[in-house]
């Protein structure tokens, strides 16, 4: 498999360290907040990687830390910690936020059809793991203690800026409103290992430690969870474009000056997905959840049929009309495969042509849009159903939209809407609500759509006009 590594800035051979097995790492999510469609565009193609590994035939152990301390404000380690101010937010404690909001996560990733890693630690369960790294990083002058706090020194690697040759003023601090220089740093790209002055008053769970009483910054814990739990030795590590510096920069650096030899050979990013207005965050704007969008009713997997169509080191911008052309296509692609029938018996020598296609597109760089291209070759082939149907499957191991199942109940709900007293009355309010869009009076629109959501009618938009379902 060939993927774009963004440490060597070229696609790479996928090679791992061990003969046919990869160790892959994800960044996990920091528990605060919902996590926003943009957060989840990057867990949807990090699952269709792994997915697509399992299907070329690795075997893949992967690990996803959640960050449930440690992460402020400033990904340079400053401001206030992202968990304290969720708690504070909701007038709760930081671990009933920490549970609320990775609870909702999986939830989301439920719906998405995101595999849960094989292994998903909270950065407080290892926190001793932490500690022990630490006092090796300071034995070995890697690491210094200064103003209460333990930090890494980045002048000691033989080259701290792997990824890029970042200049002076990419590395300022003190950029972000709130957000001060640390004095206590040697060097001003430093980043801290443990805290025990830094906002320690707000700090809700602190710990023992050789350095003080206090807690692990946000850095440290990807290293050790994934060197715990995958080994001296990472075959891919991914995460957005965001987390290349520093957090990924830090990654490298401390890991490897505890090792003492290379780490990881592979590093994998997503792109933003922006909105028309710029990068997605959850501080402006409209706040782009899988809720909200659930709320208007779209199908969680339009959305990530929406994400497939476009490859991932490629910006997506989001607006609703680019995601209704998606959920139009979705809603057109599951139609058509309820058409197909089930004759025949399954024909190898003619499905050939179509595995090999797909596995080129998963080999170059995870094309997922050329991957959903020989999905519909397949359908548009002269294949009898039993074949059709059986190769749907296979590519819907990676694909993960669930194409078979959501065709099946389309057939089911078609025969149920026939008899459904309440059809008149339900195409009287899809009428009503485009005659609302046509006077551009979204809010009614809107309304509308919501009241046939509350009756459990989701609405499907496409160029051809609104179709619906029931449940």
């Amino acid at each position: 498999m060939l993927l774009y590594n963004t440490l060597t800035r070229t696609r790479d051979e996928l090679i791992p360290h061990e003969d046919g097995k990869i160790k892959m790492y994800t960044c996990g999510p920091t528990v605060y907040h919902f996590a926003h469609i943009g957060n989840l565009r990057t867990y949807m193609m990090e699952d269709a990687l792994e997915k697509a590994l399992r299907y070329l035939g690795y075997d893949v152990t992967r690990a996803m830390n959640i960050t449930d301390v440690g992460h402020l404000t400033s990904d340079a380690d400053e401001g206030e910690d992202k968990m304290v101010k969720g708690a504070k937010r909701e007038h709760k404690t930081v671990l009933e936020i920490a549970k609320q909001y990775t609870d909702a996560f999986f939830a989301d990733c439920a719906k998405l059809n995101i595999r849960i890693p094989d292994k998903v630690v909270p950065a407080t369960s290892e926190v001793s793991e932490f500690i022990r790294v630490i006092e090796r990083l300071i034995e070995k002058g890697y690491a210094y203690e200064a103003g209460g706090n333990v930090y890494f020194d980045t002048s000691k690697p033989k080259q701290y800026n792997v990824f890029h040759d970042f200049g002076e003023e990419d590395l300022e601090e003190g950029v972000r409103e709130g957000v001060g220089v640390d004095g206590n740093k040697r060097n001003k790209t430093d980043f801290v290992l443990w805290f025990t002055k830094s906002k320690f008053e707000d700090q809700e769970l602190k710990w023992d430690s050789p350095f003080g009483v206090g807690y692990p910054g946000w850095h440290i814990e990807c290293s050790c969870i994934s060197m715990k739990y995958l080994g001296e030795y990472l075959d891919l590590h991914c995460g957005g474009v965001d987390n290349i510096f520093p957090h990924h920069t830090n990654e490298i650096a401390q890991s490897e000056a505890y090792l003492g030899h290379p780490w990881c050979k592979s590093w994998f990013h997503v792109a933003h997905l922006n909105t028309a207005s710029g990068k997605m965050s959850k501080s402006k704007g409209e706040f782009l959840t899988l809720s909200l969008l659930e709320s208007k009713g779209y199908d969680p997997l339009a959305y990530r049929f929406f994400c497939l169509q476009s490859h991932y080191r490629k910006s997506l911008v989001f607006t609703y009309e680019n995601l209704d052309n998606a959920a139009g296509a979705y809603a057109k692609l599951i139609e058509r495969i309820a058409r197909i029938g089930d004759e025949g018996d399954y024909d190898a020598a003619g499905a050939a042509p179509y595995l090999d296609a797909f596995k080129s597109a998963l080999e170059n760089d995870l094309n997922t849009s050329l991957a959903v291209t020989a999905l519909y070759d397949v359908l548009k082939s002269p294949l009898n159903g039993k074949t059709k149907r059986e190769l749907i499957a296979k590519f819907d191991t990676v694909l993960s939209l669930d194409l078979l199942k959501a065709a099946e109940k389309l057939t089911e709900k078609a025969e149920e809407k026939a008899d459904d007293p309440r059809r008149a009355g339900i195409e009287a309010m899809i009428a009503a609500r485009a005659e609302a869009k046509k006077q551009k009076n979204y809010a009614e629109a809107d309304r509308i759509r919501s009241e046939l959501s509350a009756m459990g009618v989701t609405l499907t938009d496409t160029k051809d006009g609104t179709t619906y379902t029931i449940s």
